[in-house]
């Protein structure tokens, strides 16, 4: 069972740049994802409920590629990277291939991405 958490309105989750070996699936709330224009965050999107909050860095072992905060009461549950490790393990290796190949072309359209 995964830990659980909760993140109160305009709290901020995690921020652009951090390291990661978490990610979070968020059970109730809608959180805001930030990302950084010269020095101004702006507003690039809305995770709701039911929704995954950083897994592309969990999954890449990458920086957070961008902030993300509380709009309203949020409860999250907890995913640390040694569990994910351990199930990617029991798995064929054309799975761990797809995970990664799409976790490439997100990044690579993420970088596209003009705010």
């Amino acid at each position: 069972m995964s830990d659980t958490i909760k993140v109160e309105p305009d709290e901020f989750l995690v921020r652009e740049g951090e390291e990661s070996n978490t990610m979070y699936y968020l059970s109730s709330g809608t959180m805001a994802v930030y990302k950084m224009k010269g020095d101004v965050e702006q507003q690039i999107g809305t995770i709701y409920s039911g929704e995954l909050v950083g897994e592309m860095s969990f999954l890449d072992d990458r920086p957070r590629s961008a902030s993300v905060k509380a709009i309203s009461e949020c409860e999250l549950n907890v995913i640390p990277r040694h569990k994910l490790e351990s199930y990617l393990k029991t798995q064929p290796k054309w799975y761990q291939a797809l995970v990664g190949t799409l976790l490439m072309r997100l990044r690579k359209a993420n970088a596209r991405i003009r705010i």
